[in-house]
């Protein structure tokens, strides 16, 4: 088992910046990606950045690319998303996940599916 916990969520004004953390624990030695995922009441799950444990390949919704960062600590398990020039759009709450599932190609982490391991999420408020 893997848990995941997430912070840094909070308010700020549109094109501000926040950095969320994601720290997992547990057999985290079994991770092979942990990815982010944001959601409004009542709309789906919706993926917004994905990285390979193994080397720290990154994959970005196009909605985010240019913006947020997503970047890890092995040291630690610990994933730290940063978001830069933030829009209202963005506002959401951000769900970390983990997977020890391995597939070939990065594309596969972008879906809920994929992941097993979820924190509580995180509310990130965006005002114009």
């Amino acid at each position: 088992q893997v848990q995941v916990v997430e912070s840094g969520g909070g308010s700020v004004q549109a094109g501000g910046s926040l950095r969320l953390s994601c720290a997992a624990s547990g057999r985290t030695f079994t991770m092979f990606a942990m990815g982010w995922f944001r959601q409004t009441p009542g709309n789906n799950r919706e993926f917004v950045s994905a990285i390979i444990w193994s080397g720290g390949r990154t994959v970005y919704a196009d909605s985010v690319k240019g913006r947020f960062t997503l970047s890890r600590v092995n040291s630690t398990s610990t994933v730290y998303l940063q978001m830069d020039s933030l829009l209202p759009e963005d506002a959401d709450r951000y769900y970390c996940a983990a997977t020890n599932l391995k597939y070939p190609q990065i594309q596969y982490y972008q879906t809920t599916r994929t992941y097993a391991y979820w924190g509580q999420g995180t509310q990130v408020t965006v005002s114009s």
